[in-house]
């Protein structure tokens, strides 16, 4: 092997390596029997990051606005606990949040269905910890998901 293609797979990553080695991963979602494309595939981590921003925005409004009156240290304390129970409340009950309903967007059980209200809320706490929520497996799940039995999947 030439220095170059040792370099360039070093940069590329682990997974192109493994894919020019010969390595069929299959799409994201394929281990999980989920469609490759469209409704019920796997979501993107963009719309995943979108939703989260646009939750973290309602609930900093509604720190801001209603809790604490004016902006703090404690404005972010109270959004956080805000992004705990809406998240736990709205997961376990409509199955996505607001901003996953705006980036059309919902979590889902593995095994199909609804998550129940006990997974949702670990789920919850695990997000609100946001190191689970960083690291993902191949199938682009965070351990916040795994951890659940969730999947979060396209509408």
């Amino acid at each position: 092997m030439d220095n170059r293609q040792a370099i360039g797979s070093w940069l590329s990553g682990p997974r192109a390596a493994a894919e020019d080695a010969g390595v069929d991963f299959g799409y994201r979602g394929q281990q999980l029997g989920l469609p490759e494309e469209g409704p019920g595939s796997i979501a993107r981590p963009g719309r995943r990051l979108g939703a989260l921003a646009v939750d973290w925005a309602l609930c900093m409004l509604i720190a801001y606005g209603l809790i604490t009156d004016g902006y703090n240290q404690a404005t972010g304390n109270w959004a956080l606990g805000i992004l705990f129970v809406t998240s736990a409340l709205t997961v376990g009950t409509v199955g996505a949040t607001p901003g996953k309903l705006l980036f059309r967007l919902r979590v889902v059980s593995v095994n199909g269905g609804r998550l129940g209200p006990l997974r949702a809320v670990l789920r919850s706490l695990l997000v609100c910890l946001a190191i689970p929520a960083l690291i993902w497996d191949r199938d682009g799940r965070g351990l916040h998901d795994r951890f659940s039995g969730a999947v979060q999947v396209r509408v």
